[in-house]
């Protein structure tokens, strides 16, 4: 990108409103998947005029890891859904379980995914990225069968995981840049035995610990992605 750019008139006026910005101040000009560093030059029909100045360093992953994530209570969804956008995650796929407490389908579905995307968008202005995390539908287990075996890696935190850890499922990728890596976390009761079978059966899915403690639904899946983006290296 280069020369004079125009924003739209709502961060323009969250530009001049909200964060007071004036004539020669410096901002970041996002164009998804590139970021800019831009110069104010004015205020044209009240829309905010950049210069722009030179290319940013991408803050989106290489790593494309989706999060499934057993249906939580309350309002747990929310606080999920904006970590793991500013860890990264490249979506977001909530999933009905066996021992989901939390059931939700038409309406109630649809007016949830889109409070959770809001809260993605929201994320990623925050953090720099540029691209925010599709936040899907929730859909059973069951229904994830073939995208779940499309991964180039499923890995599972289970309490009574058998297949070593998270450093251990992706020691066969340290030489490639591009993954597609699958995170599925189990809701508050966490994952029935039989649905683990079928996930390492069916789905190829790596159970692994994530250490001697247990932790809740929704401190596992933030700490399970904090994990595999160090070790891919995407937290340098």
């Amino acid at each position: 990108m280069e020369g004079r750019a125009g924003l739209n008139e709502e961060d323009s006026r969250h530009a001049l409103r909200v964060l007071r910005l004036r004539e020669g101040d410096e901002v970041e000009l996002v164009c998804a998947p590139e970021r800019f560093l831009a110069v104010i030059e004015g205020v044209e029909e009240e829309r905010v005029c950049v210069r722009v100045l030179h290319p940013l360093r991408g803050t989106e992953a290489a790593t494309r890891v989706t999060l499934y994530q057993g249906l939580p209570k309350a309002d747990k969804m929310e606080l999920i859904v904006q970590k793991v956008t500013e860890l990264g995650a490249a979506a977001v796929q909530p999933v009905v379980m066996e021992r989901c407490v939390v059931r939700l389908d038409g309406k109630d579905a649809a007016k949830k995914t889109e409070r959770w995307q809001k809260i993605a968008r929201e994320a990623v202005k925050q953090c720099a990225r540029v691209c925010a995390p599709e936040v899907r539908l929730p859909q059973k287990l069951s229904a994830l069968r073939q995208e779940l075996g499309g991964l180039d890696v499923l890995i599972v935190p289970w309490e009574d995981a058998r297949d070593g850890s998270i450093r251990d499922a992706l020691a066969p990728f340290a030489g490639r840049e591009a993954l597609r890596v699958g995170i599925l976390i189990g809701p508050e009761g966490g994952i029935a035995p039989q649905e683990a079978q079928w996930l390492r059966e069916q789905a190829g899915g790596r159970l692994v610990t994530l250490g001697p403690r247990i932790l809740r639904t929704e401190t596992a899946g933030i700490a399970a992605l904090t994990i595999a983006m160090a070790l891919r290296g995407e937290m340098e």
